[in-house]
């Protein structure tokens, strides 16, 4: 807490170059949206922030200082041949196509392929673990487990995965199977949705969704960050009617498949899609009661 106010100064000299910003303890990330004939004002704002932080007895990491250029793939490699990469102590930045942010792989066009492979990767490795415990741990244990080292992993930022491919999903589904299978010793052959509804264990489909849900309450409840609210528009309709008081969203308008994936995008669809009463629940916990319960009698009937 108090390295972060410390750090807050950071924030003023990101604004006054007009360049988004988020902040998690030391690590830093900065956004800009820029012209193809313009890259200074980023290398202006890194050596700004690099004699700020050289005057505050911290030190600005050139190897540790990544630049990754996110759009189109076509139209990012026409840019990284025409542009050169920002500078910093005379020496160049790294630019990459995969980063790593908070435990997340994030690459140049947004595909999320490297994160979700590193999920199944991960998913499955522990699997093989947790099943060699299965001769001498109860069911609980058995559960317990897979919550901890196995479900938790799928659902960690999994609102990153509202708007994906189905394949792609489906991929993390496989996983989830799997660890019912486990928990339950069900045999590959038998259809898992009845074990999923006993576990009362949401398809992956679901949590993304319900994930995308709670983070538009608490942002409409004052209860998350304030730019997530930036990207949701209550529906005010042109004359008065019933839906004025529904608690509905405005749908922004996407001309592509990638603008469909985004947060204002997708929260405002799933928002809309759920019951009224739903979206004026009292409190956080009520929401999440109901909203699970709603998500979980629409999923396995929709199955």
């Amino acid at each position: 807490m108090l390295f972060s106010i410390y750090l807050l100064p950071l924030g003023a000299i990101a604004e006054r170059y007009e360049l988004g910003f988020h902040c998690y303890a030391d690590d830093v990330q900065l956004y800009l949206a820029f012209p193809a004939n313009s890259s200074e004002v980023l290398e202006n704002c890194l050596s700004k922030i690099q004699s700020w932080m050289a005057g505050n007895w911290l030190r600005l990491n050139p190897r540790k200082t990544e630049i990754m250029l996110v759009g189109r793939e076509r139209l990012c490699e026409g840019l990284l041949g025409s542009l050169s990469p920002p500078s910093l102590n005379g020496a160049d930045l790294r630019v990459v196509r995969v980063t790593k942010s908070l435990g997340v792989f994030l690459d140049a066009s947004l595909t999320l392929e490297k994160q979700i492979s590193s999920v199944v990767s991960l998913g499955f490795f522990r699997l093989r673990n947790i099943r060699r415990l299965c001769p001498v741990l109860p069911h609980d244990s058995l559960s317990t487990l897979m919550h901890a080292f196995v479900i938790s992993r799928l659902d960690y930022c999994n609102a990153l995965y509202a708007g994906l491919p189905l394949k792609a999903v489906r991929r993390l589904q496989l996983v989830q199977n799997s660890a019912a299978r486990v928990v339950y010793n069900v045999s590959c052959f038998d259809h898992i949705t009845p074990t999923l509804r006993k576990l009362r264990w949401l398809p992956i489909r679901w949590r993304i969704t319900f994930k995308v849900l709670l983070l538009v309450f608490k942002a409409l409840n004052g209860l998350g960050p304030a730019y997530l609210r930036d990207f949701l528009m209550s529906y005010v309709p042109a004359r008065l009617l019933r839906s004025e008081s529904a608690g509905s969203l405005v749908v922004p308008r996407c001309q592509t498949k990638l603008g469909e994936r985004s947060f204002s995008y997708q929260a405002a669809v799933a928002w809309n899609a759920i019951p009224i009463d739903l979206r004026f629940s009292p409190s956080l916990s009520t929401f999440k009661s109901r909203l699970k319960t709603f998500l979980f009698h629409f999923a396995f009937n929709d199955v």
